[in-house]
């Protein structure tokens, strides 16, 4: 067995990019305070006795290195990869060398990170479950109730809320185990949006290596990994969840949520807890990049796209930034609707040329700044589905999208040569 969270690790230190943390450090609010000061891999030695890694994929340049390509060439990647790979079931995993039935989630290194959340929070915790045959991996929030109780955020219409929902009706107990420290491929992965019960097979593509399961005392296979949590989603039992900080950095509504029961614990020997810092590096990356291919590839749709970017100051999620090899005119706009065909929640979007670099945000404004008439170039949809996550939306959901066509004029395009200096 390979390619596990400590592989990742020691690859990391080996090259210089992890930040150790070796003096004690509590995980009420200073643990995720240290790690929103750095977009590095943060591994803290010491918490509560207790190891714990945060910021893991925390810029594009881990990710371009996890995929093994150039920043830039993410998106190409991304959108040429299908959801094939081999996943294999194993008798044993090292995930197993401690076995805990006596539960008390307080002891692990959960962390409470803003001042108004309403406890600590499990955010990178990958929540499979299996149900009348259909299986489902995918990261939501987890807040600690007590010793053995979560409390779920799931997302209508998302997988694990429809398997929740089907299993309900039958008066059903919905089995799932909650991995944490697995492969950051295999993280990622349950991120994306792929066919039912393809996360892992894509996990494997994204590797090109076989992806190992083996299954829990409940019949949910997992991968291997620094720890897992075994237990079942009750049909009925809701609590409240939140608030909780999200992707805009702003407080999430607190709501009555599902309650997750833990039955088992399995981890390694001294096992490394992975955290996510909300409205932090990785969380933008992590909920971000999955979209940008869709968004490439509907684009690919309509004309020739370039490259595409869920920009950090829209929280990798809410604002895009679209490079086109411009054609005819129209191009632009066709881009823009295909954009926000693609992805619901996109409530912004620029199209430039290619001269423009679109991970340089000076270079997107210069575009704005000298290629758009605004009377001409920007799009205004009005009452729309936009994002939950929007504090600007409206209350039932909708919300005002605006595309801005930021490419030149192509009858005009000796106007907006840019200047260069010879060699």
């Amino acid at each position: 067995m390979d390619d596990t969270m400590r592989e990742f690790i020691e690859k990391l230190q080996k090259s210089g990019k992890l930040v150790e943390i070796t003096r004690p450090v509590s995980k009420l609010f200073e643990a995720p305070i240290i790690a929103k000061q750095t977009n590095a891999p943060v591994l803290f030695h010491n918490i509560d006795g207790n190891r714990a890694i945060m910021n893991v994929l925390g810029s594009r340049d881990e990710l371009a290195a996890m995929f093994g390509v150039e920043k830039d060439m993410i998106i190409q990647k991304l959108s040429e990869i299908s959801p094939d790979g081999e996943v294999v079931l194993v008798d044993d995993s090292p995930t197993k060398e401690v076995v805990e039935t006596d539960i008390d989630l307080t002891k692990l290194p959960i962390m409470t990170h803003f001042e108004k959340d309403a406890g600590p929070y499990i955010t990178a915790g990958v929540v499979v479950t299996e149900y009348d045959g259909t299986m489902n991996a995918a990261i939501h929030r987890m807040l600690v109730v007590d010793k053995t109780r979560i409390a779920a955020r799931l997302v209508a219409p998302r997988h694990t809320f429809v398997l929740h929902r089907k299993a309900a009706e039958n008066g059903e107990k919905l089995r799932v185990a909650i991995v944490l420290g697995a492969d950051p491929a295999i993280t990622y992965a349950s991120t994306t949006r792929v066919p039912t019960g393809k996360e892992f097979n894509y996990a494997a593509a994204l590797k090109g290596k076989t992806i190992e399961l083996f299954e829990c005392s409940n019949g949910i296979k997992v991968p291997h990994a620094e720890i897992v949590l075994e237990g079942y989603i009750d049909p009925e039992e809701r609590v409240d969840e939140g608030p909780f900080v999200d992707i805009t950095g702003t407080y999430d509504l607190v709501r009555k949520e599902p309650v997750i029961h833990i039955t088992r614990i399995l981890h390694r020997r001294d096992p490394i807890y992975h955290g996510i810092l909300p409205a932090g590096p990785e969380h933008l990356l992590m909920m971000g990049v999955p979209y940008e291919p869709r968004i490439y590839n509907a684009v690919s749709e309509v004309t020739t796209v370039k490259n595409v970017v869920l920009t950090e100051g829209g929280c990798c999620y809410l604002h895009a930034v679209v490079q086109i090899e411009k054609q005819t005119e129209g191009d632009g706009k066709n881009a823009i609707m295909a954009a926000f065909a693609s992805h619901t929640s996109l409530k912004h979007v620029v199209v430039v040329d290619e001269d423009i670099d679109i991970f340089d945000m000076k270079d997107v404004e210069f575009a704005i700044a000298t290629r758009v008439k605004g009377d001409m170039d920007i799009m205004i949809i009005p009452n729309v589905r936009g994002s939950s996550l929007d504090p600007r939306g409206a209350p039932d959901g909708t919300t005002t999208k605006v595309g801005i066509d930021a490419t030149k004029v192509l009858a005009e395009a000796q106007n907006f040569e840019r200047a260069k200096m010879p060699e």
